[in-house]
């Protein structure tokens, strides 16, 4: 066999110098659901059309994917409230648009509680899309933070953020988190849903890491790290399985993008009717910690 090894190595070295030549299938334009209600918070639903894979991304088509005029509903199961449309003007003029509970129809009008589950239905252009999911109880916590300088760092003023949780008995509790700079917008680190499979039961303590803006370039030696003088914020929170498995999809095939090793993997959404997306529900705990 190992007189066999070399020839083996030098088919696959030769094999990598074949050119693949294919035509990558265009899938057509798609209605894309990013919808979520929050504890004691109203629910919020953006949606928009998928931008072929070769667009070149401009605030322009940014804004002009957003879908106007939908109508959409969300129940609690006893109170069905229709949300209505609203436009936000970002830091450089970005225009988004988003649907939640319209002001002046505040009788129906709910905000999310624990335990509940939620229905949401949207009709576009006649097509009904619809979906499902619960707002868990706060059962797996976030305890405390604390930070310490940064391992192997000769910055001074570099360091890290620890977070001790407790995880209850039983598997099947999921998480995601995101954390604030100051007074900064909440972002997800780049790996941000979990499970249960391997602390189930248990107090452990982890490291948290910064949040990132996708759209940004990210600078993966500075990653994680937070600094002397900043106030952070970390928003914790318990979501189901589907949410889970939509975030866990979606990270995985983000930090596969551009890795011809990678294997492929489906983005599982739980939007019925042909819609790609999710309507994930959210039960949240908020800590700070200021590094000085």
């Amino acid at each position: 066999m190992k007189h066999l090894l070399p020839f083996i190595l030098s088919l696959l070295f030769f094999s990598c110098e074949k050119n693949i030549n294919f035509t990558p299938r265009d899938a057509g334009e798609q209605v894309v659901v990013d919808a979520s209600i929050e504890s004691g918070r109203y629910p919020e639903v953006r949606l928009s059309r998928s931008l072929s894979y070769f667009s070149k991304l401009t605030p322009e088509l940014l804004s002009g994917a957003f879908i106007h005029g939908a109508e959409i509903t969300v129940s609690n199961g006893t109170k069905t409230h229709r949300l209505r449309e609203y436009e936000r003007t970002l830091q450089g003029g970005l225009k988004i648009y988003y649907y939640t509970a319209d002001s002046l129809r505040p009788a129906n009008a709910f905000r999310g509680e624990h335990g509940k589950e939620y229905h949401l239905s949207i009709t576009v252009n006649g097509k009904k899309y619809t979906a499902s999911t619960t707002i868990p109880y706060m059962k797996k916590t976030l305890d405390s933070l604390w930070w310490k300088p940064a391992p192997k760092s000769d910055d001074p003023t570099k360091a890290i953020v620890m977070g001790r949780f407790t995880d209850p008995p039983g598997y099947g509790n999921y998480i995601r988190y995101y954390m604030q700079v100051n007074d900064g917008p909440f972002y997800p680190p780049l790996t941000s849903a979990f499970d249960d499979q391997i602390v189930d039961g248990k107090t452990y303590d982890i490291q948290l890491e910064s949040g990132v803006n996708r759209a940004d370039d990210i600078d993966l030696e500075d990653y994680g790290f937070f600094y002397l003088g900043e106030t952070i914020t970390v928003k914790f929170c318990n979501i189901d399985k589907a949410t889970f498995d939509f975030w866990r999809t979606m990270e995985y095939n983000y930090s596969s993008i551009g890795n011809p090793f990678s294997s492929p993997t489906k983005v599982l959404g739980n939007i019925q009717g042909g819609a790609l997306g999710y309507f994930g529900g959210f039960a949240v705990q908020y800590r700070s910690i200021s590094i000085q």
